[in-house]
């Protein structure tokens, strides 16, 4: 009984964590389901925005200012990786390797150390694991968090019905046939990029005033997760979300699943060392369940009857 009371009592801040990781993974979205990239410069990213966001309101500027500051080095590092893949002709998963390491030493310069405190008590941040109980509803961390699900949803819903974001759509589709219509694919490449970068780097400010501090390991593994949240939306909601803002929407609630997954594990004794362990088995399952479901468990045609006086 214990057991499932700490369960429960910890369910509101898996939520919000993953709600948290599921913006993180919609920015993984744009790069792995529309432009068939697997970028992994966001396991920098996501502590470049984080360590942006930290050291703007430690040295005084407001939340809003500091949280667009951390959006813009997520783009800039989106932008590195485009560039040298689009430019310089490295095949896509090197290059985002190679922004990651280097934005580990960035966001060592940037945060100075290799953790700074961001305490609710001393400054005025906008979310905070503190702020999931007993708090006015405009200050309750989880509508917050879905407050910016919604608009972030909303603004690409807008972005890709536009003629530039049916190209980078078209371009992720078929590169080859979009250049041959003067599709300008090296630019929808980085444009694409630099906004899933820009998405992941908002994660990181919203997860550092979440959990009070930014660590310079903090993104390490943040790609399992967001392939994770897309996979897990994908598998589960596929079928019934058709739209692509559902679509959007369904990714935002496979991070909110496998948070609640993850926490519902810690709450039954799994043993934390472990946790990577599962969680790459989690994301290998899901991958991997729609091939076997096409292969193993597709329904056999139905065999034609028999005609009469055969």
């Amino acid at each position: 009984m214990d057991v499932l009371l700490n369960i429960l009592n910890s369910m509101p801040g898996a939520v919000a964590q993953g709600l948290i990781w599921g913006i993180m993974a919609i920015g993984v979205y744009i790069t792995y389901q529309i432009l068939d990239i697997a970028d992994l410069t966001v396991d920098g990213s996501i502590c470049t925005g984080g360590s942006v966001c930290v050291m703007m309101i430690i040295n005084g500027y407001s939340v809003p200012v500091a949280m667009v500051a951390a959006v813009l080095a997520g783009m800039l590092a989106g932008f590195v990786t485009g560039f040298m893949h689009t430019i310089m002709g490295i095949p896509a998963i090197l290059a985002g390797i190679l922004t990651q390491l280097a934005l580990y030493s960035v966001n060592l310069k940037i945060l100075g150390k290799a953790n700074q405190a961001l305490s609710v008590r001393k400054y005025d941040i906008l979310i905070s694991l503190q702020y999931l109980r007993n708090v006015p509803i405009f200050k309750n961390t989880i509508i917050i968090v879905s407050i910016f699900v919604v608009v972030i949803i909303a603004l690409l819903y807008w972005f890709f019905g536009t003629e530039l974001g049916c190209s980078l759509r078209a371009t992720g589709s078929n590169i080859n046939m979009s250049r041959a219509q003067g599709i300008n694919t090296g630019f929808n490449t980085v444009l694409g990029l630099m906004i899933s970068n820009g998405i992941v780097a908002l994660s990181g400010a919203l997860l550092v005033q979440y959990q009070g501090f930014s660590d310079v390991q903090m993104g390490r593994g943040a790609i399992v997760i967001g392939l994770a949240a897309v996979i897990i939306g994908k598998v589960i909601f596929g079928k019934i979300f058709r739209s692509f803002w559902l679509q959007l929407f369904g990714v935002a609630l496979g991070g909110v699943i496998y948070y609640v997954v993850y926490q519902t594990v810690i709450g039954l004794g799994f043993d934390p060392d472990l946790l990577k362990l599962l969680s790459s088995v989690v994301v290998a399952i899901f991958l991997a369940a729609p091939h076997l479901k096409s292969t193993y468990f597709k329904k056999r045609p139905k065999k034609k009857e028999a005609t009469e006086n055969a």
